[in-house]
């Protein structure tokens, strides 16, 4: 993450106060993104979660309309792009299939295109009109997770270049950039979770499902939470939106299953309280992800059940809870006997043979 905004993050003599961001890849666009009938984030798998974590954010900011498509669907729906959009291709690689063919269609449509992608030189760096190089370094494995944390980073800048003009959103801008400023040393935290997070998966080696509720911000961190788990760890796992839980989901909630609760405070915070309110009191197992100092939700879970994470500005706090939920994955992985970089079935583009 500190690779991301190297270069990018202009701070204040302190060195801990962010002045500006300038992208340089970007800065010949921006006015043309600015103009936009909206913003369209497009990716697949992991890229795809790292759009919705900032679609939010990014909404808020730029005060344009943002929607989300996942790539491999562009095609099939011939989706309706047109010269005024502006749309953001998301890969690791930069050499996604279904990624690559969406960029293609959508430069015929003559959208404006821009790439936020890991490999200098790759498919999408070279085809899009502009864009962002994350500089996470090579991510050798195939489960993406550096690289989910980046595209991330250099979103929230982007959003946050975008919308340097604004005069209304100006003390918003300076809460996120003092956040951005302490990133790095907040993700270092909550990779001291790791001892934590290996006793946990102790618990979880032999289920057979996992459940994981977000909301707002978090709705991502339960997405991504779930995939690595299912990815590496080949165990079945889920990421719900909190609030569709009565809409369906209740119903498999018992005291055997285990449920994952994202509840760091933020907007959504009352709401998700009253999440597990209801599931505790259907006797669920609950796993919950709280602030460090956050005490008021201890007695909903056993002492060795609640991970507690650093709390950060609230657009900037699925970068820190995606943390445990990586190491866990890792962990289960571990612990089921399997390869934690080479998972079965699946392959990457580019950097793994």
């Amino acid at each position: 993450v500190g690779q991301t905004m190297r270069g990018r993050v202009v701070f204040e003599d302190d060195g801990k106060t962010v002045q500006r961001v300038f992208l340089g890849g970007m800065a010949d666009y921006l006015s043309t993104i600015r103009r936009s009938r909206r913003i369209i984030l497009c990716g697949c798998g992991t890229s795809y979660h790292s759009a919705i974590a900032v679609r939010q954010l990014m909404e808020e900011l730029t005060e344009l309309p943002v929607t989300l498509e996942l790539a491999s669907d562009v095609l099939d729906r011939q989706c309706p792009f047109f010269r005024d959009d502006s749309i953001i291709f998301i890969s690791q690689s930069g050499e996604t299939a279904d990624t690559l063919r969406a960029m293609e269609y959508a430069k015929s449509k003559g959208a404006l295109c821009i790439g936020i992608v890991n490999v200098v030189g790759s498919a999408i760096s070279r085809a899009t009109d502009c864009g962002i190089h994350i500089n996470a370094g090579a991510e050798i494995g195939v489960a993406s997770t550096k690289a989910y944390t980046c595209q991330i980073t250099a979103m929230v800048l982007l959003a946050l270049a975008l919308s340097e003009d604004s005069r209304s959103r100006a003390a918003r801008r300076l809460d996120i950039m003092r956040g951005v400023a302490l990133l790095p040393d907040y993700m270092r935290r909550a990779l001291a979770l790791d001892g934590q997070m290996l006793e946990l998966a102790r618990t979880l080696v032999n289920e057979n499902s996992l459940l994981l509720f977000g909301r707002g911000y978090n709705y991502a961190t339960a997405l991504e939470g779930a995939l690595k788990v299912k990815e590496v760890a080949l165990l079945h796992s889920e990421g719900i939106l909190a609030g569709e839980m009565k809409h369906g989901p209740l119903a498999l909630v018992d005291e055997t299953l285990p449920l994952v609760v994202v509840a760091t405070r933020d907007s959504s915070y009352v709401k998700q309280k009253s999440v597990i309110e209801q599931l505790r009191a259907r006797d669920a197992r609950l796993i919950l992800i709280v602030g460090e100092d956050d005490d008021s939700l201890d007695r909903f879970a056993d002492k060795n059940m609640i991970i507690k994470v650093p709390e950060i500005v609230d657009c900037l706090q699925p970068l820190v809870n995606i943390i445990p939920l990586q190491l866990l994955s890792y962990h289960l992985t571990v612990l089921r006997g399997h390869n934690v970089d080479q998972p079965r079935n699946l392959a990457k583009s580019v950097t793994v043979e």
